[in-house]
């Protein structure tokens, strides 16, 4: 769920200096809430080269404050990397020698695709709240349509960690006849009450700041800052582990002895205050609303009589799920249970708990085992597309 950035990975293994794209879709697009939107467009990102016969093709999807910026660099000068460099590039899990790798910013973002942030073509004024409620459902429709822009017919692979697992699941259930491999990271089959409920605290936080005017803020010159930082230091708790927090933090103060006030005095009260007002300045709150309840509606096993099981009989392809075992915001036991449905369902699942002190960030972060594990089965579908064939001259 969080989009922290890794470790940049060493040049020689970079997909080098990148450039957004952006496709505009003028056929209506039908949203699950009833509402439709008549025109918008999707800003992307590609990496690698598509062979000759489109096989080769990988879609990732971003979790929640995620875009389309997944890898390289967008100069020479350019010192942070995109938010899956560890994992897409030469070499790497998702390796751009053999795959042509798509990365997009999914409607309702705020990294160009549209949503809150952009011009609602009716008004000629910013969508702001009046941006409709979208749904897992809704981004794999678009993600459909932007691979019929980019003649890519079918994906060797979907991937995504978190919420961005839940599109890879849910393209293995809408379109499974376009899909060969869906890989599903750190996430899960559905919300629990408990993250439900810490979604509305982060919500809550943000409408009750002064300066949120009911999503209007743009009008007023103003951000809800305050609102928006406590939002994401209440998510930033969630995408740690206790132990990760323990290591990194303890209970050191930030001078050696108290001040008996109410200032920041941890280290770790430090880096919360830190992350939110960076994340206030580059992150849209609308935005922020939206995709918390994206991750509230999704439940696939809603539209199979509640059986997560039946959902899945409709699938075709192979699937990838792995988990942490120190992520408690999504749990190893919610990897489970879709890998048991899958399994009573009949598909052929891989499935790893990945040890690892870092929690929900941890899909995030390149150890050895969940690198060893991911590129082994992406090695597993290069061979099957049939790596470096020979690169189609038409390739986008």
């Amino acid at each position: 769920m969080s989009n922290a950035s890794v470790e940049q990975s060493s040049t020689e293994h970079s997909v080098g200096v990148i450039e957004p794209k952006t496709i505009h879709f003028d056929q209506p697009l039908e949203l699950v809430c009833g509402k439709t939107l008549q025109q918008y467009e999707l800003v992307y990102e590609t990496y690698g080269e598509l062979n000759a016969d489109r096989s080769n093709a990988i879609l990732i999807c971003h979790a929640l404050s995620g875009d389309h910026h997944a890898a390289g660099y967008y100069s020479d000068d350019d010192s942070k990397a995109g938010w899956w460099d560890s994992c897409i590039g030469p070499g790497k899990p998702v390796d751009t020698n053999h795959f042509y790798v798509v990365s997009l910013n999914n409607l309702g973002g705020c990294g160009g695709s549209t949503g809150p942030n952009t011009i609602n073509p009716e008004t000629g004024k910013l969508y702001g709240p009046d941006f409709p409620i979208v749904t897992v459902k809704d981004w794999v429709e678009s993600q459909a349509r932007l691979a019929n822009k980019l003649s890519i017919q079918t994906w060797a692979a979907v991937v995504g960690g978190s919420l961005g697992g839940m599109q890879a699941l849910t393209w293995s259930l809408s379109y499974p006849e376009r899909i060969k491999h869906a890989v599903v990271i750190a996430s899960t089959p559905k919300l629990t009450a408990q993250n439900i409920a810490f979604n509305e605290i982060s919500r809550k936080a943000i409408t009750s700041d002064p300066a949120f005017h009911e999503g209007h803020y743009y009008d007023h010159n103003t951000v809800p800052v305050k609102g928006l930082m406590l939002a994401r230091m209440i998510g930033h708790i969630t995408y740690l582990s206790d132990v990760a927090m323990g290591e990194k933090f303890g209970r050191d103060l930030k001078t050696n002895e108290f001040n008996f006030g109410y200032g920041v005095e941890f280290e770790v009260e430090s880096y919360l205050n830190y992350q939110g007002k960076r994340f206030s300045k580059t992150f849209d709150a609308n935005t922020y609303l939206l995709m918390t309840r994206v991750l509230d509606y999704f439940d696939p096993a809603a539209d199979a009589e509640g059986s997560l099981e039946k959902a899945l009989e409709k699938s075709t392809c192979g699937y990838l799920v792995v988990s942490f075992s120190t992520d408690w915001r999504f749990s190893p036991e919610r990897s489970e249970q879709l890998v048991s449905a899958m399994v009573k369902a009949g598909k052929p699942v891989s499935y790893a708990e990945i040890d690892s002190p870092f929690g929900h960030d941890a899909f995030l972060i390149p150890t050895e085992r969940y690198m060893a594990i991911f590129s082994a089965y992406m090695g597993r579908i290069a061979e099957e597309v049939g790596a470096k064939k020979e690169v189609n001259p038409n390739a986008r």
